[in-house]
This record gives C-alpha cells, sequence and structure tokens, in this order.
C-alpha cells in the first residue's frame, strides 16, 4: 500500500499481495478485466482493495478454464458463476471426450505400427459425429433391405439402433473395432454379402417358415458338430455323413449349402464380432461350426 493515507496499491504490491505476477495483472487491465482506480503523479496504475479482491476471482475463474471473455461477462453481472460453470462443464465434457478419443487413436497406431496415411484414416472415422455414423449406418441397412417388403422390420429396426457408435471412454479395442466396422459396412463386397442374407430371410418370411425355426437349427447345428468336433471327425470324413443326416434329413443340401454360405462366412462373422467389441457384450458366433457344416456339404456337392 502507498504511504499517501489512499489505501491504494501500486500494481507491485498488488502483485506482492496476490502472489500473481506484474505482468499477468497489467495484462489483465490492458484487456480491461481489472481496471485500476486511479493513477499517481507519474501515471502509475494504482488500485483498491475491492481490486485485490477482484482479482482473487479473476484468478480463480481463469484456473478454472474460463476464458476472458467469460470472465468479463461475470464481473459485469451479465451472467453468474453458475450459468457459465455449467456452460464451462460442457465445453469440458466434450474436450475430455475428444482426448478419451485421441488417446485411444494413439494408443492403436503405436501398437499396430500404422503408417501416417493409416493414423489419417483411423482418425477421421473415430472422430465422426453421431449424425455422419447414423448416416453411414442408415445407407447400409436401406441397401441391405431396399425392395424387400417382407423383410423383419424388428430385424431392420435393431439393425438401425446398432451401437456403431465409440462409447465416452473407448479402449484401444474399442477404436479398432469401430474403424473396421466402418471401412466393412462401407465395402459394397460386403453389403453384397449383407444384401445375400437378408434376401434369404424374406425367403422363409414368405414361406412362412416358423420364426424358432432358425433359432432351433443353430442350436442343433452347435451340439450336433461340437461333438462331432469333440471327436475329431473332419468335415470330408465317412462319420460326418451322419453328422450331416442328423442335422439336415431330406433337406436339399445343394440350397442349405447356398444359404449357409450367404449367411454365415467369415466377414459376416467378424461384423458381429465387432458390434460385440463396441457394445461391451462379445459374441459367440459359432462359425468354426457352420465352417465344419459348409466343409462337410462341399466335399460332398455333386455326389
Amino acid at each position: 500500500m502507498i504511504d499517501d493515507g489512499t489505501g491504494l496499491f501500486t500494481i507491485g504490491e498488488l502483485a506482492r499481495a496476490t502472489g500473481l505476477t506484474v505482468r499477468t495483472i497489467r495484462y489483465w487491465s490492458d484487456e480491461g478485466v481489472l481496471t485500476p482506480v486511479s493513477r499517481s503523479a507519474g501515471g502509475y496504475r494504482l488500485y483498491d482493495a475491492s481490486c485485490a479482491a477482484r482479482l482473487e476471482l479473476i484468478r480463480t475463474l481463469r484456473e478454472l478454464g474460463l476464458g476472458l471473455d467469460d470472465v468479463r461477462q461475470v464481473l459485469a453481472g451479465e451472467r453468474t458463476v453458475a450459468e457459465v460453470a455449467a456452460t464451462h462443464v460442457a465445453a469440458l465434457d466434450a474436450q475430455i471426450r475428444s482426448l478419451r478419443v485421441t488417446r485411444a487413436v494413439l494408443s492403436t497406431v503405436a501398437r499396430r505400427g500404422s503408417t501416417a496415411e493409416e493414423m489419417t484414416l483411423m482418425n477421421k472415422l473415430a472422430r465422426l459425429s453421431a449424425a455422419e455414423r447414423r448416416r453411414i449406418l442408415e445407407e447400409f441397412v436401406e441397401e441391405m433391405f431396399q425392395g424387400l417388403d417382407t423383410a423383419d422390420s424388428d430385424i431392420r429396426d435393431r439393425m438401425r439402433s446398432t451401437a456403431v457408435s465409440l462409447p465416452d471412454d473407448p479402449t484401444p479395442e474399442q477404436v479398432d473395432a469401430w474403424v473396421e466396422l466402418a471401412e466393412l459396412i462401407q465395402d459394397p463386397g460386403f453389403r453384397a454379402q449383407m444384401r445375400r442374407a437378408a434376401e434369404f430371410n424374406a425367403a422363409d418370411r414368405r414361406h412362412d417358415t416358423p420364426a424358432g425355426a432358425s433359432l432351433w437349427f443353430v442350436k442343433r447345428l452347435v451340439e450336433l458338430v461340437g461333438r462331432a468336433r469333440e471327436r475329431g471327425i473332419a468335415p470330408e470324413a465317412p462319420e460326418a455323413d451322419e453328422v450331416l443326416r442328423d442335422l439336415l434329413g431330406n433337406a436339399d443340401r445343394a440350397a442349405v449349402l447356398e444359404r449357409m454360405k450367404a449367411t454365415h462366412n467369415i466377414r459376416l462373422a467378424r461384423y458381429r464380432e465387432l458390434i460385440g467389441i463396441l457394445k461391451g457384450t462379445p459374441v459367440t458366433a459359432h462359425e468354426e461350426d457352420f465352417a465344419w457344416v459348409v466343409a462337410a456339404l462341399e466335399a460332398r456337392a455333386g455326389r
């Protein structure tokens, strides 16, 4: 405090009293958030006790990450501290989500040993907005079901609501899964495979196939083939004939083979796996069992 009875502080005295630097106080004064109450005869800025209290509030707001515009509005009474805090919390949440994605992408790049091009694509796909993800999925679902009036609307709705987004705190594995899934569902070859699977499902509905028939078949397949594989029976072995008879009966084996190759293949299995990773609910696709049946049927094709 200057020794003239006014109770005012020079900028140096205010700095010593608050622990802030002269440079910081001068900058805040120049920006109009800490106005001196007067000036000395020599033109130096002078501050009173209310300026010291105001300075503490400015410092607190700045340490919490608020910009000078927000600080200025609070000090001017244009916005309350609570209003500014709520806005800042929302901004911080968005920043935290972005940082988590950044961390996950960099972890994935380091683990994969990715090239600069791969890193760029991975970062672009990982940062797609929710609207962009919905658009990609909508296009994918529409292409699958377009013109199939008998397609199961429940299946269509479930696919539309599929979680093809990254969680708020994604693991590197989930970043990998989302990037691979986004690439997969935009691939024309994979879309054609999914379309073929949808056509088979639509045909089932046209022929009034019981709703539980597919589930029963899968359960039966896993049971019979699982036992055969445990016994070491190869798909081409003579013993596999009995397994196929128990599973398929008198069904047209060529038609069954065509359907199974369309609805149970490596890429469709991977699609289901990726969805499970993103949802945090691992999927057991039993693809090895289905592959065994496909191999057994192919070994007997034309006999």
